[in-house]
């Protein structure tokens, strides 16, 4: 089929972009930079911010899919940014597909969106809350999945617009991984990858492969499976430290880490903030994420672990890359 896929220049969009392209898709790719996807693979290119209308309207047009990844990631930044992103964009995308009678959006979300900062234990993917989201992405990302939800529900009741499914992968690394495996590595070698509390909470993660074939499947199955968000990771719970360290040995870091208290941590990942925001709002010092912030301290010390029964039945999807097997790819790869 012709698909657009939005947020190809980052590990995840890319991985997505080159599987339907590998089984002979018709593939465009959209985003603000170029992925070189277009003379590695041969899909057609389209260089625009995702909250440009116009641009997205004709990316859209005559698409039979669209597969929407691209978002602002991060744990810092002014809140109107993620607005940008994160919730004009999704408007922008949902409105295009009415626009030109796309039938299938596979629209991307966090399980963060239902997250209020206590642990999460063999749950499901619950509703998202922009109200009790913690931080700004997550906000911002609960926002923009109920402005694809409800673009499904008219679409139901109208008989005009996309099916939309919701993909919430969890921790998505791999060999090349900017986000998560390079920041750890870094400050691993660098001596500063802190232990906060036990470093025990178990924490779900997914390897890039596994998260690419089931966005792959979410597309396939989207009109069976349309109006669900699905919460999507390996399955395989280890405890957050172990995860930190497999990550840094595989950048060749040894270092021992420090351990921090929780409740030091909170406290300091709360001044952070502060100034944080300070430097956001007045566009002082460098863009350098800082190393600890509240957000962070609460996702490393509470056990976040999913059930994927109904994610996995309703895809008819399983991981087929283990974390073990998935850690060797990261060390073969140097990282």
């Amino acid at each position: 089929m012709k698909v657009l896929v939005t947020g190809a220049s980052g590990m995840l969009g890319g991985g997505v972009a080159r599987a339907l392209a590998s089984r002979g898709d018709e593939v465009t790719v959209l985003q603000r930079r170029t992925s070189g996807l277009a003379q590695q693979i041969g899909v057609h290119e389209v260089l625009a911010d995702v909250a440009d209308a116009d641009a997205v309207s004709r990316a859209v047009s005559g698409q039979e899919a669209v597969i929407h990844l691209a978002a602002k990631v991060n744990v810092t930044g002014a809140w109107p940014d993620y607005v940008r992103a994160n919730v004009v964009g999704t408007r922008t995308i949902v409105e295009a597909c009415v626009r030109h009678d796309v039938p299938r959006l596979v629209h991307t979300s966090s399980p963060s969106v239902a997250h209020a900062g206590a642990s999460i234990v063999g749950e499901g993917a619950g509703p998202a809350d922009p109200e009790r989201a913690r931080g700004s992405y997550a906000r911002s990302k609960a926002i923009s999945e109920r402005i694809a939800l409800a673009a499904d529900a008219r679409a139901r009741r109208d008989g005009r617009g996309p099916a939309v499914t919701v993909v919430r992968p969890h921790l998505v690394w791999g060999p090349g991984d900017t986000q998560l495996v390079a920041r750890v590595i870094r400050r691993a070698q660098a001596g500063r990858l802190p232990v906060i509390g036990s470093g025990a909470a178990l924490v779900d993660t997914t390897y890039v492969d596994n998260a690419v074939d089931a966005f792959v499947a979410a597309l396939d199955r989207c009109e069976q499976v349309r109006g669900e968000a699905f919460v999507v990771t390996n399955g395989e719970p280890r405890p957050v430290s172990e995860i930190f360290a497999a990550w840094a040995r595989a950048g060749g870091a040894d270092a021992e880490p420090r351990r921090i208290p929780t409740r030091l941590a909170l406290v300091a990942g709360s001044a952070v903030d502060v100034l944080t925001a300070v430097r956001d709002r007045f566009g002082l010092g460098d863009d350098d994420d800082p190393p600890l912030t509240r957000f962070l301290v609460e996702q490393v010390t509470t056990a976040h672990w999913f059930d994927q029964r109904r994610t996995r039945d309703a895809l008819g999807w399983t991981p087929r890359v283990s974390l073990d097997e998935g850690f060797a790819r990261l060390a073969a790869a140097g990282g």
